[in-house]
């Protein structure tokens, strides 16, 4: 069962779809921060002055957080280096059981070769 569970989740389409994922969701995290934390402040910024607001303060609006963006996009790359180096080491893990399984299989006797052999045998007791 455990042999079962490493070959699927070491599959390529699994690795592919969890990495997808993850990156995904740190791109969200920077996608939400620009439009919520850059963006959105430098729009509501002229309206707001437009709009006769004296004190942007009491809309609880404090300006840009450009803090808040680049500790997104910061946050981005540290994991995109981590899933770099998972992706890696688990590529290097499957190429390793391939080339076991491929020395095992290289290591067997063919088909024939059995087939041969028990022929001879059943020739000699034959005999």
């Amino acid at each position: 069962m455990i042999k079962e569970l490493k070959a699927f989740l070491f599959k390529g389409n699994v690795l592919d779809l969890a990495v997808a994922v993850v990156i995904g969701a740190a791109f969200k995290a920077i996608i939400d921060s620009l439009v919520g934390d850059v963006i959105t402040p430098l729009i509501l910024n002229p309206v707001l002055k437009a709009a006769g607001v004296q004190n942007i303060a009491q809309l609880a609006w404090n300006g840009i957080k450009y803090g808040n963006f680049l500790a997104a996009v910061i946050n981005f790359l540290i994991i995109g280096t981590t899933l770099f180096f998972v992706v890696k080491a688990a590529n290097k893990v499957m190429s390793f059981n391939k080339t076991e399984a491929e020395t095992v299989e290289a290591a067997a006797p063919s088909q024939e070769e059995l087939l041969m052999e028990i022929r001879d045998l059943l020739a000699r007791k034959c005999k």
